[in-house]
């Protein structure tokens, strides 16, 4: 998968921002003020780290131990890294994607949650 194809799916999602406050790389997406996505282009090869919820952090990581890494730099338990030319699918990393913009939001109080995700 292109990392301009995660880029844009990431903005695609209701309330997704794209930020760099780590320099010009990682690009940081986030909703509701959170990160959800962190998108390293310029890693060989490109990768993304994306927040899952603890037991699809350890499956994932048990059925793709090649391309599903352990979060780089985040929490090992809810973080986990993918290589963007890997076992998965382009299809398989979009909807990981999704699952990462519906774990942070679920953790954002009701109150506090983009008008578009309530």
């Amino acid at each position: 998968m292109k990392p301009e194809t995660v880029a844009q799916h990431c903005l695609s999602l209701p309330d997704g921002t794209e930020d760099f406050p780590f320099g010009p790389q990682p690009a940081v997406y986030k909703t509701g003020g959170k990160i959800f996505a962190l998108l390293a282009e310029d890693a060989d090869p490109p990768r993304v780290s994306l927040k899952l919820p603890p037991d699809e952090v350890e499956a994932l990581k048990a059925q793709y131990p090649a391309t599903v890494l352990p979060g780089y730099h985040l929490n090992k338990r809810h973080w986990v890294t993918v290589l963007l030319e890997g076992d998965l699918d382009d299809e398989e990393i979009l909807t990981l994607i999704d699952a990462s913009h519906e774990t942070v939001i679920q953790a954002i109080p009701k109150t506090r949650r983009p008008p578009s995700a309530r």
